[in-house]
């Protein structure tokens, strides 16, 4: 999206000459549907596959530019975080070997980047979204030096005009603000392409939104953000939450965030969806187009519709309409954008497999979807299978309720498999990748399923941190295997690594579930919570969790010794408190940390961000560390 981007902060005239270019594109698609010229009588099929990069402490590495380089491969392109890449496959006429041979070039380019990511000290892991990733990974400083993304990033927060709010509630819950969007990057997926008719593209592009719920709940990876468990698939709130430009001031108003599911089915043509992303949302982006598209067409030519497919770009609907041109040919796609990165590459193609063969399987089956399916109940369908993976109940057909798992192997996965049949799909190939989902699906074990339950069995071991490293290297680990993720043994503390790595910054290991309370409040209520956790030291903050003082139990021993505590006058912790203590950020280096305590002579160190209390260190985080070291080097 948006390759020609010069100017990221284009002025009112641009905007309005890009509009006009629009509008001109939007006609010229008209015509070529009426005219007949879209590309009909063939159906391809292709992906894209994004990546994380880490570095040897499984943490985000920003070598994305380097290794992109590195490999001199056109396929291998940048992506909006400096940790990510993006391999874009060919496409391929659906058939035959067809799937094997996405597969194959799919592991070559892992191959490939993985040799150049290598000589930068990087790793390559999909997954979709990265267990090890911190609020230090997302500032604009990790974002990659291009136009089109600073254009992106400055477009999207001037329209919000403030911070983004991300508000996520699985088993655990997320509430946090952002300033960029850079949160974006925390999602990789295995964005998948088949190619329709103009004719057939409203009847398909339904049967898309119809079969999205349980493809993505036999396919979840993504269940965890800073180590919350949220929901199976926490990409689909995260990705509509970072580019959200709605704010509560509008909550009267009905307006469509630009990630979305959509408001209803599609009757007739994939006009109606680019005329509605047109007349919903704003244009952001502008480039420089010299084309006259009506002009084009009138030379019996084929337009590119370049400011079409930048709008486009900046409306990411779950299924998305595309236009492109290949072989001189125009053509539209619909784009699968559901999908998480991995586990594995096979993996990765029985979900593919399984979205192939539900696309033509019922484009076979159902003359129109929308005679038996309400569209709330599809959209209902796919937020429930986002929140519960297998575990969702769906309205199906003619309103009948049916749980995920037993549509998907008794109804869809057989109804997959006969349409790959029938469309000439090798049957070795169609046996491979849907044992893979009938055996996944069987066992309950998604990718989001192991990731939760590996995190599950090392509780209580360990820091959070460690805990989240051994996901993002067992994780690592079993890909180099190529076994599918459902037979993976769960991960164990032992594969997070040395303790060095663990232990680099102070946000690997603070705590961040904390006590606290308000200077106004009873010291006597301060001394019980200190007995009743078993704690040492507690911050004193405002109602803008603004950090004001803390106070030592030490302290507050002395202090009840020295003075008379059974008059009348209640005492304040405002008398006991130390204010404007030492602090550190969660990206302090440790041995920063230690100096602070050493020089001043103290046993805690408040940890905050931008001006709020985010987490608390004390010696006894450090007494732990010591006694790792000290039992590794006598194991020595």
């Amino acid at each position: 999206m948006g390759e020609h981007i010069k100017d990221a902060r284009p002025d009112a005239e641009s905007l309005r000459v890009f509009v006009r270019r629009l509008l001109r594109d939007i006609q010229a698609l008209e015509r070529m549907i009426a005219e007949g010229r879209i590309e009909s009588g063939i159906r391809r099929i292709g992906a894209e596959q994004e990546l994380f990069l880490v570095d040897r402490a499984w943490r985000a590495m920003p070598t994305g530019r380097d290794i992109c380089a590195q490999t001199e491969d056109p396929h291998v392109t940048l992506e909006l975080g400096r940790f990510n890449l993006e391999f874009n496959l060919d496409p391929a006429e659906f058939g035959g070997d067809c799937l094997r041979k996405m597969e194959k070039q799919l592991n070559e380019l892992l191959r490939i980047t993985q040799k150049a990511a290598h000589l930068y000290n990087t790793e390559v892991v999909m997954t979709g979204i990265l267990p090890t990733l911190t609020m230090a990974d997302l500032t604009l400083d990790m974002m990659t030096d291009e136009p089109r993304y600073y254009a992106l990033n400055d477009a999207f927060t001037g329209l919000r005009g403030g911070d983004y709010e991300f508000r996520i509630k699985g088993p655990d819950e997320l509430l946090i603000t952002h300033d960029t969007v850079m949160f974006e990057a925390c999602n990789t997926s295995f964005q998948c392409h088949f190619q329709v008719a103009a004719d057939e593209f409203a009847r398909l592009y339904n049967i898309a939104q119809l079969v999205t719920a349980p493809l993505l709940a036999a396919a979840t990876n993504s269940p965890m953000l800073f180590g919350k468990r949220l929901w199976q698939e926490t990409r689909i709130a995260l990705f509509q939450q970072s580019l959200d430009t709605r704010t509560v001031k509008s909550h009267q108003r009905d307006l469509q965030p630009r990630v979305s599911f959509g408001t209803r089915w599609v009757k007739d043509s994939v006009l109606e969806i680019f005329q509605e992303d047109i007349a919903r949302f704003r244009v952001l982006l502008a480039t420089e187009t010299e084309e006259d598209p009506l002009a084009v067409l009138d030379a019996g030519e084929i337009p590119t519709l370049d400011a079409l497919r930048l709008h486009n770009g900046t409306v990411y609907r779950w299924n998305r309409p595309c236009y492109g041109i290949m072989n001189g040919k125009p053509h539209l796609r619909i784009e699968n954008r559901v999908l998480p990165a991995g586990p594995t590459t096979i993996d990765a193609m029985a979900n593919a497999a399984f979205w192939f063969g539900l696309m033509a399987g019922m484009a076979d089956k159902h003359d129109d979807i929308t005679e038996r399916m309400a569209f709330d109940d599809a959209k209902a369908n796919f937020l429930s299978a986002a929140r519960l993976g297998l575990d969702a109940q769906f309205r199906w057909f003619d309103g009948k309720t049916v749980p995920a798992q037993t549509l998907i192997r008794k109804k869809l996965l057989p109804l997959a498999q006969d349409a790959l049949e029938a469309h000439g799909i090798s049957s070795n190939d169609i046996e491979r990748y849907s044992k893979v989902l009938e055996e996944r699906v069987a066992s309950g074990r998604t990718p989001s399923r192991w990731l939760v339950d590996s995190l599950a069995g090392m509780q209580g071991k360990g820091t959070k941190s460690e805990r989240l490293a051994a996901l993002t290297a067992a994780t690592f680990a079993r890909q180099q295997t190529g076994e599918p993720g459902h037979t993976w043994e769960y991960a164990s503390l032992e594969e997070a690594g040395g303790w060095k790595e663990n232990f680099l910054y102070v946000e690997q290991y603070m705590t961040t579930d904390l006590i606290t309370v308000d200077q106004d409040e009873l010291i006597d209520l301060l001394a019980n919570l200190m007995v009743w956790r078993h704690i040492r030291y507690i911050p004193v903050e405002d109602g803008d969790h603004q950090l004001v003082g803390i106070v030592s139990y030490r302290h507050l021993l002395r202090y009840l010794v020295s003075h008379d505590h059974t008059g009348d006058a209640p005492v304040s912790v405002k008398e006991v408190m130390f204010p404007d203590p030492v602090t550190v950020t969660p990206e302090s280096p440790t041995l920063e940390a230690l100096e602070l305590m050493r020089r001043h002579r103290i046993g805690c160190l408040p940890v905050v961000s931008n001006d709020k209390l985010v987490g608390i260190v004390t010696e006894a985080d450090f007494m732990s560390m010591a006694g790792q070291l000290l039992e590794e080097k006598l194991r020595e």
